[in-house]
């Protein structure tokens, strides 16, 4: 009966230091993935033509960090859910939804999922110099988006689709630039300086491409 006790007591503490462990990998899982606000379907912006006579390249930000809001509103407008059928603000060929975008910032890297609309952590720390590359301006925004081309989820490689992925990373930039323009934040498009240190850094596929990045602030 002692025996019995004793491999008893032991099978209860190892489910005890199971559900433990489950419950600690729960909280660790719930602190790298963040829900965003709600996007501000009612803040107040320019009209579109002034957005558009608006729109410039600006490489000189504060550093003052963006609200929990504006970043919320600027991941909505860039790639954001906008019908309830998944589909987004901006337009993807065949709908194929290839295009990722990774937020980098002073405390880490996340990555944007516009079903949910929240961020995911990637890596802790700030990693802008991968974006900046020689242009250190860029490593001063106080947000760096960056758009990446995964084919391996558009399902082809081709020179047509590499053409419309890009086609659709350019559209994701341009939301981004419309976006800024029509409510006083600052951006500037660019391409991409270090391919291979940021596709390493990110753990990317042969098959995730970077394309191109957006520094984003608020002006000085």
């Amino acid at each position: 009966m002692k025996k019995l006790s004793i491999i008893a007591t032991a099978l209860a503490l190892m489910c005890m230091a199971t559900v433990a462990s489950a419950q600690s990998n729960d909280t660790d899982d719930a602190q790298k993935t963040r829900v965003l606000p709600a996007p501000n379907m009612e803040r107040e912006t320019v009209s579109f033509m002034d957005a558009l006579n608006n729109r410039k390249s600006v490489r000189d930000y504060a550093s003052t960090p963006l609200s929990e809001q504006d970043l919320s509103d600027l991941l909505w407008a860039a790639q954001g859910r906008n019908r309830k059928d998944g589909r987004m603000t901006s337009p993807t060929a065949m709908n194929r939804q290839e295009i990722l975008v990774y937020v980098f910032t002073a405390d880490g890297v996340e990555l944007y999922d516009h079903d949910k609309h929240s961020l995911t952590q990637v890596l802790e720390g700030d990693y802008r110099s991968y974006i900046a590359g020689m242009q250190a301006f860029a490593k001063k925004a106080p947000v760096c988006l960056l758009i990446v081309a995964d084919f391996k989820k558009f399902g082809s490689t081709s020179d047509h689709a590499t053409m419309m992925v890009y086609c659709d990373a350019g559209i994701v930039s341009e939301n981004i630039n419309l976006f800024c323009a029509s409510t006083g934040l600052c951006t500037v498009p660019r391409g991409i300086m270090d391919s291979e240190g940021l596709c390493k850094l990110l753990g990317l596929s042969e098959k995730q491409v970077p394309v191109l990045n957006n520094p984003v602030g608020y002006a000085k």
